[in-house]
This record gives C-alpha cells, sequence and structure tokens, in this order.
C-alpha cells in the first residue's frame, strides 16, 4: 500500500500575527465580524437525516477544518462549534479566552453508504499537523488542540489503529492527538458558518485557510467532490 506523505510546511513568521481569532485585534476583530454581514444560518445545516451519521474531529481554527470535510464526497455538511470541554452553550469569545476548556470542533454530517468513518479519520490527520499540542500553524491556544471524538467502541478502535499505522510507519514521530468519547457539540455563532467561504478575502481565510484546503485537495483528490 503507497504510503500517503504528510509535510507540513513552514509558516511565515508574518503569519503568527493573522490567527483565526485575530489574537492581535480580538475584541475588534469580533465587533467588525458581527457586524459586517447579516448573521444566517446555514440552510443545509440541519439535524442528522435517517440515513447519516456524525463525526466529531478537532484540528486547529473550526474555518479550515469545515472547509476541507466539506469537499468530501459523501458529506453532505460540516458545522463549526464547541467540544470537548465543560461549559455548556460557551460562546466564541469564551472558548477564546480559555474559560470553557472547549476546542474549536466540526460535526460532520455524512452517509455511511458513500464514505465510511475510517476514511473521515484518514481525513482528519491527512489535513492537520496532529504533533503539535495546542497548537495549528499560527493558532496557539488548548482551543484549537487536535482531537478526535469516537462516539463508540469501534469508532475508538478506528481512531487508535489509524495512529498506530502512522507511527509505525514513521509518518509522524508523535500524536499529541486526544482521543477521547463525544459527550456534547454546541453550534457555533452563525457568523462562523460557512466563514471561509462567505470570506473569501479575509487575511487569515487567504493566507492560512485556503492554502491548507489546497494541500488538501493535492494529496486527496480521490475523496473530492466532483463540484
Amino acid at each position: 500500500m503507497k504510503k500517503k506523505q504528510y509535510v507540513f510546511p513552514l509558516l511565515f513568521l508574518s503569519l503568527l500575527s493573522i490567527t483565526c481569532t485575530g489574537k492581535n485585534t480580538t475584541e475588534n476583530k469580533s465587533k467588525h465580524i458581527e457586524s459586517s454581514f447579516l448573521a444566517e444560518e446555514k440552510p443545509n445545516s440541519k439535524q442528522q437525516k435517517s440515513d447519516e451519521a456524525v463525526a466529531y474531529f478537532a484540528a486547529g481554527c473550526f474555518w479550515c477544518v469545515e472547509a476541507i470535510f466539506e469537499h468530501v464526497k459523501g458529506v453532505r455538511d460540516a458545522v463549526s462549534g464547541y467540544a470537548g470541554g465543560e461549559k455548556p452553550n460557551p460562546t466564541y469569545r469564551e472558548v477564546g479566552r480559555g474559560l470553557t476548556k472547549h476546542a474549536e470542533a466540526v460535526a460532520v454530517y455524512y452517509n455511511p453508504k458513500e464514505v465510511d468513518f475510517a476514511t473521515l479519520v484518514s481525513v482528519f490527520f491527512g489535513s492537520h499537523d496532529p504533533t503539535t499540542k495546542n497548537r495549528q500553524g499560527p493558532d496557539r491556544g488548548a482551543q484549537y488542540r487536535s482531537i478526535a471524538f469516537y462516539s463508540n467502541p469501534t469508532e475508538k478502535a478506528i481512531i487508535e489503529s489509524q495512529i498506530e499505522a502512522l507511527l509505525d510507519a514513521k509518518i509522524f514521530v508523535r500524536i499529541t492527538t486526544e482521543v477521547i468519547p463525544f459527550e456534547n457539540f454546541y453550534k457555533a455563532e452563525a457568523y462562523h458558518q460557512n466563514y471561509e467561504k462567505r470570506n473569501p478575502n479575509n487575511p487569515y481565510v487567504k493566507q492560512v485557510s485556503i492554502p491548507r484546503l489546497n494541500r488538501f485537495k493535492k494529496r486527496f483528490p480521490e475523496l473530492l467532490k466532483k463540484n
């Protein structure tokens, strides 16, 4: 079986001031985002359908992760939110300030007849750097930690098997991803949904999100939706 190469180029130092939370101007950015367009709900972000399953992952900024999974065949929708913490119904600012122990996460609604959980786990590990604890690219903090959530023993075994395979193949020298049971997922504020698609000229989107998506597309062309 041909090994996939997971190479993560270093980001330029200039990107350190451009983060998913805009830490250099967190308050102003949040206010600007909230007032810059109507906070409409995603039209297709509905509850799980009868023929669907849901997988949950945290892999850095949810703007990036949502966009990646939404390009995968068999995935109907990916929803940005918060998971892995303690506080019910957290807000973006609370999560960003480390007050909730939640991570930025995505709920992936998919059809198991078109794409299986193991493939989604491969997408997860192949589209972010699971070796950096509490950091993903220019984004730092526990809210950006890597987490693979499982809803049953079978999903846990799939995640752990892939971690073992990646380490055995020396694709990664270490993996800091948390493997924890899924408990709760809280949908993020409406202005975060489809953020990359709706804000293509945002500096973070242009310099971090879109390049990350393009790297994923190059590595996994066989998994991409036709349109």
